[in-house]
């Protein structure tokens, strides 16, 4: 009974026990107190860094990334025309603890100065408006926010409000995160926007000027970071401290993302900067395959120029690795589709694949064609075309009847002479010559 329940209790540590994620790299003299975390280069996408990346996390207002590029999407959407705030959305965001605009009901600005309230200044109560007038009511914004969630293949992501306060409902990923914010940033005005540090609202009660949430972009804050641009902060109490950011720098560019900082510290910014100085310290670009170089070599048939061909990468692969990776720790290891291969051939044909291997992972795989054409013999060629005939299931199909033919042949034959034999049979008397003497006496 006890060893019963021993087990019960192990199933259920396993159960709701979260995965820890292996980074790709272990950062030195950094210790990262966020829940789930990412760190990647854009150029590649090639994960660094990585701690519980697909493990369900609240975004908070990380949220308000979907809901501003819907808002861009959307073909209501008119930089230049006027908007008003409403009544509904005042009350809706109302007791929420959201952060908002204060604009009172019927103050107008534009579409683009919506944007940047949604996006750079986080106000809910902006949100919602854009929620109510983009998608008809709150409700069906939010359907399309899952649809687009769906349609952009983020598996860990649903959305409950187009705000980002807190529900059970209401979650996503790192990894999901990754795959909306750099498809986001495909669109201008919303790299535009979340790159911003202030921007000015000329509404129809006075003027305005926005600051961003993000003080890693802020050079008047004590976390501004030169390198850091956008994207957005998000917090509530059960989200914890998120951000998502972006830092340029010499040609290399990363995204890191931070889910669940301690609430009472700033911790969002400073252990992103360090994940960036980290990777701009350690990383660099480096050619593993290039396209002059052969990778492997298959057997060709059919021909009488060559008996092999070369294979090489089709597009040379640069990956960004530790400045102490070299030809030691970098592999690559063919994966040719066969043993040999018939002419013709044409330059440039896939004939297989191939792993890049660095410290015992696969990095990233590559096609591995023909580097030249190479022609087929017309006499080899009808010669494996006759051989092939005559040792085809066919074939040998005709082979067994007349083999079953010649056989029943035979064995007639030789039933038939049987036959003749037993028909020229005499019997044989002995002679005798004493018994012949006596009658002729």
């Amino acid at each position: 009974m006890l060893k019963k329940f021993f087990c019960a209790l192990l199933i259920i540590c396993l159960i709701f026990t979260p995965v820890l994620t292996v980074s790709a790299y272990e950062p030195t003299g950094i210790e990262i107190s966020a829940n789930a975390a990412m760190l990647v280069s854009v150029d590649t996408d090639e994960v660094l860094y990585e701690k519980n990346a697909n493990t369900r996390v609240y975004p908070a207002s990380i949220t308000k990334i979907m809901t501003t590029l819907l808002i861009l999407e959307s073909d209501k959407y008119n930089p230049n025309a006027k908007i008003a705030m409403t009544e509904e959305a005042l009350d809706l965001i109302s007791g929420t603890g959201s952060s908002v605009s204060l604009f009172n009901a019927g103050v107008e600005f534009t579409q683009l100065d919506l944007v940047y309230m949604v996006l750079m200044s986080s106000y809910g109560d902006c949100a919602l408006l854009a929620a109510d007038y983009y998608g008809g009511s709150v409700e069906n914004f939010v359907a399309m926010m899952n649809t687009r969630a769906n349609e952009l293949g983020l598996t860990g992501t649903h959305y409950e409000n187009p705000i980002g306060l807190h529900h059970e409902q209401n979650y996503t990923t790192a990894r999901d995160t990754y795959t909306l914010t750099k498809f986001a940033l495909q669109n201008e005005t919303f790299k535009e926007v979340c790159e911003s540090t202030r921007h000015t609202v000329n509404s129809s009660a006075g003027t305005r000027v926005l600051s961003t949430t993000n003080f890693l972009q802020d050079n008047t804050t004590n976390y501004y970071y030169q390198y850091a641009k956008g994207v957005k902060t998000g917090f509530t109490d059960e989200a914890g401290r998120c951000l998502v950011s972006t830092a340029s720098y010499n040609g290399y560019n990363y995204m890191c993302i931070v889910f669940g900082c301690p609430p009472n510290a700033k911790n969002h910014f400073t252990e992103s900067k360090e994940l960036y100085r980290w990777a701009f310290n350690n990383f660099e670009f480096k050619t593993v395959a290039d396209v002059t170089t052969p990778v492997a070599e298959i057997a060709v048939e059919k021909s009488f120029d060559t008996d092999f061909v070369s294979l090489y990468v089709e597009k040379s692969f640069t990956s960004v690795l530790p400045k102490d990776a070299n030809d030691s720790t970098i592999s690559i290891v063919p994966k040719p589709t066969a043993d040999t291969v018939s002419a013709p051939i044409k330059k440039g044909q896939v004939l297989g694949t191939a792993d890049i291997i660095y410290a015992e992972k696969v990095i990233g795989t590559v096609n591995l064609v023909a580097n030249e054409n190479i022609e087929q013999s017309f006499i080899l060629n009808t010669l494996d075309i006759v051989g092939n005939f005559l040792t085809s299931s066919y074939m040998i199909v005709v082979y067994v009847l007349v083999g079953v033919i010649i056989l029943i042949f035979v064995i007639a034959i030789i039933k038939m002479n049987s036959k003749k034999s037993k028909k020229r049979k005499i019997k044989y008397k002995p002679y005798n010559e004493n018994k012949e003497n006596k009658k002729s006496r």
